[in-house]
């Protein structure tokens, strides 16, 4: 079982598709997402968003100003300004 995970920016979407594992910052600390995680809404700190995806390749992006939702295996990432990292 994957999650869904969209991360967009104020101008565009960043990056979407399923994952195994997504890590990001919040106001409260890092927090890790699986499938199956009890439904969240958080506030973004400036980080990464660090994305397992499901055939195991690994997304990294920063991302500041904005939230987190977590809800049925759907995870979105709204934030101010974010961009993947080379």
């Amino acid at each position: 079982m994957a999650l869904t995970v969209t991360l967009v920016s104020a101008e565009a979407e960043v990056w979407h598709g399923e994952a195994s594992l997504v890590v990001a910052k919040t106001v409260e600390g890092e927090i890790g997402f699986m499938a199956g995680h009890e439904p969240v809404l958080a506030i973004l700190a400036e980080g990464q968003v660090r994305v397992t995806q499901s055939n195991g390749e690994k997304i990294v992006a920063t991302a500041e100003d904005g939230f987190l939702s977590m809800e049925n295996d759907e995870l979105t990432i709204v934030a101010g300004n974010a961009a993947l990292q080379s």
